[in-house]
């Protein structure tokens, strides 16, 4: 068994007995950033429902899609 501080040198963890890399792991810094500008994209299409509902309604088609790639970063 290893201490937390010796799993981060070696750049691994477990969890239930199986030992994961940390690449694997998602980037904090993209996935903040694309979340970030995943809700900018859709307060953008809230705004802009009142005035022209095409428009609103293609932001926030485009912020979902932001939000699939959010995931897989």
């Amino acid at each position: 068994m290893y201490d937390g501080l010796t799993e981060a040198l070696r750049g691994t963890y477990f969890t239930n007995k199986k030992m994961k890399n940390i690449e694997q792991m998602p980037d904090q810094k993209w996935h903040r950033r694309i979340s970030f500008i995943k809700s900018g994209i859709r307060i953008l299409g809230y705004i802009f429902i009142p005035f022209n509902l095409i428009t609103a309604t293609t932001l926030l088609i485009v912020s979902e899609v932001v939000g699939i790639i959010e995931e897989l970063v």
